[in-house]
């Protein structure tokens, strides 16, 4: 077997290392801050964790950077973050965010060992897959064990097997409705969720950013996640399905600065570009036809707004450019 040293890095590979260190550079700012105002010890213990994870992949990937003569991006640092700042977040805001962080380190994690071909690669992703599985399970133990953790909503279990028989299946534009299935109900509770909690820190982004632009980008984000919220809610209720209480997602009053404008924009991008991801996994489980309406129609909707944070990213210098192809026709005008 050939040795990895001698192997450059395939162009998926150098993205995954350049992506995945830019955001667990900013997840070491957040559980930072994080750490200095979480009161519940056992809450505190899950969220160190999560921050000696990221504090581990870091220094992984800067390692390969260095050793694979690349430059090391710059990330986030202590400069992003004031951990000093009061507290804006309650404590069981902290837990769902780290809770809802090894959700997505999942399914990224997952995806970046299927494109990678270096042993020394997929070994890592898959070592980060299995911290990011066991945060997820420990910080779903506490949430239940706190009275934290709201299930999906139920519903009977079947008494036969069926298959589909009626083009009705697919209908929901106009009249007759068919009720959901298990898999709909499944992604709408979730896109709920995750609304209701990127909202609420988007809320929180909006009181501390400096930038008056920023604050007025975050307050917009706030708003869509509102709206994306109803739309779920709607659909739930309507089919006579029991939604989820609140979350306990408590913001104060703080307006000091917590974090950087440039991380704060970074990782509001992130989170929706995430979103726009489970919204294409939502619309692909969603038969129905008004489902995949309203998920297009809400890509469309989070897609501009992600269009306009990374606008605002480039004309503050804030977007840092992952490695590219070589331009070559500007190469070959000398």
């Amino acid at each position: 077997m050939t040795s990895h040293e001698h192997i450059k890095l395939t162009a998926s590979e150098l993205s995954n290392l350049f992506t995945s260190y830019l955001e667990d550079t900013l997840v070491v700012c957040v559980t930072s801050y994080f750490l200095e105002h979480v009161d519940d010890p056992d809450m505190k213990e899950c969220i160190k964790y999560a921050q000696e994870i990221a504090i581990g992949n870091v220094d992984f990937r800067r390692n390969m950077f260095k050793k694979e003569e690349l430059p090391i991006p710059v990330g986030f640092s202590e400069q992003d973050v004031n951990v000093k700042a009061p507290r804006l977040y309650s404590d069981e805001m902290m837990l769902q965010y780290v809770t809802n962080l090894a959700i997505t380190a999942m399914g990224a994690y997952s995806s970046m060992i299927s494109v990678s071909a270096r042993h020394d690669i997929r070994d890592h992703y898959t070592i980060c897959l299995h911290q990011a599985a066991e945060l997820f399970n420990r910080s779903t133990d506490l949430l239940l064990e706190k009275g934290l953790f709201i299930r999906s909503p139920y519903i009977p279990y079947p008494s036969i097997s069926e298959f589909v028989e009626k083009k009705h299946f697919l209908a929901g534009w106009w009249g007759d409705q068919r009720p959901l299935t298990s898999m709909e109900i499944s992604f709408l509770y979730l896109n709920l969720f995750r609304n209701s909690l990127g909202g609420a820190f988007l809320t929180g982004f909006s009181q501390v950013a400096e930038s008056k632009a920023v604050r007025k980008f975050m307050v917009r984000g706030a708003e869509i996640a509102k709206h994306h919220e109803a739309v779920f809610w709607k659909f739930l209720s309507e089919s006579n399905i029991t939604t989820p209480v609140s979350w306990s997602l408590t913001v104060t009053r703080s307006q000091e600065p917590v974090f950087s404008d440039k991380l704060l924009m970074f990782h509001t991008n992130a989170l929706n570009n995430v979103g726009m991801s489970f919204y294409g996994q939502s619309l692909a489980g969603s038969p129905r036809r008004d489902l995949t309406t309203a998920y297009s129609r809400l890509m469309v909707e989070i897609g501009e707004f992600v269009s306009d944070g990374t606008q605002m990213m480039i004309d503050n210098g804030w977007l840092e450019k992952p490695p590219s192809a070589p331009n070559r026709e500007e190469l070959a005008k000398g």
